[in-house]
C-alpha cells in the first residue's frame, strides 16, 4: 500500500487535517526504520507494507471508540495499535503499557517529536498495575498472546460496561473457541468477530467484548499461573 493510497484510507477514520496526520505517519515510519536497525522493534520495515500492515490494521478499530474513551493499548511494543490511534484521534486519552524499557523510550521520544498531547507510556506489565483496575473505558491489545491468556491480563483493567478489543488474525476464531470458560467467567459479550479483510495483508479478526460485571478480585493471577494454565 503505497502513500496516497494509505492517505485514502485514513480519511475514514480520522476528522484531524489529513495533511497533518500524514507528517506524523511519515515521521513515525522514519523513526521506526532508523531505530529498528539496532532494536528489535519490527520485521515489517519497507515503507508499503508498514503503512498497510502496522498503520492502517492499527486504525481499524477506531469506529469503536468514542469521544473521550481513556483507551490503554497492553503491550503496545513499537506502538501499534495505541500510538496510531492517538494520532489519528485527538479526542481520546490513549496509554500506551509496555514492560520494556527501550521500547518505552522509542514511544515517549516519538510523542515528543510528534507533538502529541493525548498520549502516555507506562513502562510495567498490566497485571502489575493494580491501580489502573476497572479505570479504562477500552482496552486494546494486538498480538501479544492467545486470548484466554490476554483475557484475564486485560479484562480487570476495563470498566463495567466497557469494551475489550483483541486484534487477532486468522486463527481468531479457533482461539474465541477456545477462549470460551475465560469469556465467562471474567464476564464478557462478544460483540463483534467479523472479518476484515486488509488490500495485500489478508484476514483480519477484531474481536470486540463487552464487560458486563465487575472481575472478580482473584484476576488476573500471577502471570505464570496464567500462562501455565489458562482459564
Amino acid at each position: 500500500m503505497n502513500q496516497e493510497t494509505f492517505k485514502h484510507q485514513l480519511s475514514v477514520f480520522t476528522t484531524r487535517d489529513l495533511n497533518v496526520v500524514m507528517a506524523q505517519f511519515e515521521t513515525y515510519l522514519n523513526r521506526l526504520v532508523e531505530v529498528n536497525k539496532f532494536m528489535n522493534l519490527t520485521a515489517i520495515t519497507e515503507p508499503e507494507e508498514v503503512y498497510e500492515k502496522h498503520f492502517l490494521d492499527s486504525c481499524l478499530i477506531s469506529p469503536q471508540l468514542k469521544a473521550h474513551d481513556k483507551v490503554a493499548d497492553v503491550g503496545s511494543g513499537a506502538g501499534f495499535p495505541g500510538l496510531c490511534l492517538a494520532i489519528i484521534r485527538d479526542d481520546i486519552e490513549v496509554t500506551l503499557i509496555e514492560p520494556t524499557a527501550k521500547r518505552c523510550k522509542f514511544l515517549s521520544d516519538l510523542i515528543l517529536e510528534l507533538d502529541l498531547k493525548n498520549v502516555w507510556v507506562v513502562n510495567s506489565r498490566i497485571e502489575d498495575l493494580p491501580c489502573v483496575r476497572e479505570s479504562f473505558d477500552v482496552v486494546t491489545a494486538r498480538a501479544v498472546a492467545q486470548l484466554s491468556i490476554l483475557l484475564e491480563l486485560c479484562v480487570p483493567s476495563v470498566k463495567v460496561g466497557g469494551l475489550m478489543i483483541a486484534m487477532k488474525g486468522q486463527k481468531a476464531l479457533e482461539e474465541l473457541e477456545e477462549a470460551s470458560k475465560a469469556i465467562k467467567l471474567l464476564h464478557l459479550s462478544l460483540l463483534s468477530a467479523e472479518p476484515v479483510t486488509l488490500p495485500n495483508a489478508g484476514l483480519r479478526h477484531n474481536l470486540v467484548f463487552k464487560k458486563d460485571k465487575s472481575t472478580e478480585s482473584m484476576y488476573p493471577r500471577a502471570y505464570n499461573q496464567i500462562k501455565n494454565k489458562p482459564l
